[in-house]
């Protein structure tokens, strides 16, 4: 049906367009439309074992759909093996100004210069926490959904993997940074089935030099001995994982894999949005921000090839960035990635995106 809601939708902005379908999952998180939404988007069990979790099936919904975790029970309806919301931010932001989404038909692509909007680590913490909900919809919402460890935390019994991805509030200036990790590591340490270290957002003045060398060991050595404190007062596993850029070299990339091994981290995203424009046709070509969908498989697959051979089967790999459809996830595993995410491929293929996957 996608096929024919699709020209609908892309009749409105891109960020409007995005708020609607946010709202719809929300929606589909009630009962009995939940329920009625698995059975059409069953599709066969692939179970994956990774970072100490076993996920359903190796596919997931990358960070940036679902910032402040407003639906996550509705999209486990669609067969994601795990979804990432966030990016999350200690204090709430708003982000950059709008227009900020756009999308590039020709290409199919999108170029997003969103910059982080985040209501806040507190508000997301009353989403995942239903008995700290506010407001009669809220409880209305919470009124159909299980508990917490039944409903977000089911590696044990086959469901939907949380992952929640962190970032730094804009005016923190990167000196102070790890105190934002680590803010937002405590806070979501017990909701969250593994956290992801968002530092490879083009969106961010200056968010990525944290990837580099000494500020990049300074910030995981501490995030890592905060984790183990954690671990032990939570008496759960509590995965760390880094997500890298598309656009470091390959010297850089080598550096990053080797800071992220050393500092005991469980695995690593590749990669984000990109700010190359080589061979974009659009006319929104020149709109500044990070580039998503077909116009990044080629490089996030060399990044993944890359990462893949350094890490040497130490770590797990996540694969993200271009993939639209069928073969290009295929491919991606081939290449070695243990699970993959989606985001722009479900914009431009709709959500049942995921059971082809499965199913082929």
């Amino acid at each position: 049906m996608y096929k024919y809601f699709r020209p609908l939708l892309f009749r409105l902005d891109s960020e409007t367009a995005h708020q609607l379908t946010l709202r719809l999952m929300r929606i589909c998180g009630i009962e009995p439309i939940h329920s009625i939404l698995q059975v059409i988007y069953s599709a066969p069990s692939k179970p994956v074992n990774a970072f100490g979790l076993t996920f359903k099936n190796p596919i997931g919904l990358a960070a940036g759909y679902d910032k402040d975790a407003a639906a996550i029970k509705g999209l486990s309806a669609f067969g994601f093996g795990h979804v990432e919301v966030g990016t999350v931010t200690p204090q709430p932001q708003p982000g950059n100004p709008r227009p900020r989404v756009f999308r590039l038909l020709e290409d199919e692509a999108v170029i997003n210069r969103m910059g982080f909007p985040s209501r806040g680590s507190e508000f997301v913490q009353k989403r995942l926490d239903p008995s700290r909900r506010d407001g009669v919809f809220e409880r209305f919402i919470g009124l159909f959904q299980r508990s917490r460890k039944r409903v977000l935390r089911t590696n044990k019994n086959g469901e939907m993997i949380l992952g929640i991805n962190l970032g730094k509030n804009k005016d923190t200036p990167n000196e102070e940074a790890v105190l934002d990790y680590l803010e937002l590591l405590q806070c979501f340490a017990l909701y969250a089935d593994y956290l992801a270290i968002n530092i490879s957002s083009p969106n961010t003045v200056g968010l990525r030099q944290l990837q580099g060398g000494a500020a990049l060991e300074g910030l995981l050595t501490q995030l890592h001995a905060q984790r183990q404190f954690e671990e032990k007062k939570l008496e759960k596993r509590l995965p760390l994982l880094v997500k890298l850029s598309p656009d470091l070299s390959e010297d850089e990339i080598e550096d990053a894999v080797a800071v992220i091994l050393d500092s005991h981290m469980d695995g690593i995203i590749v990669t984000n949005t990109t700010l190359a424009r080589d061979g974009l046709v659009s006319e929104l070509r020149g709109e500044s921000g990070g580039l998503s969908g077909s116009p990044l498989r080629l490089r996030s697959e060399a990044v993944l090839r890359q990462v893949v051979k350094r890490a040497n089967g130490k770590i797990p790999i996540v694969s993200v960035g271009g993939i639209m459809n069928p073969e290009d996830a295929k491919c991606r595993l081939e290449l070695g990635a243990t699970l993959i995410q989606i985001y722009t491929g479900l914009i431009y293929q709709g959500p049942g995106l995921v059971k082809k996957i499965l199913v082929e």
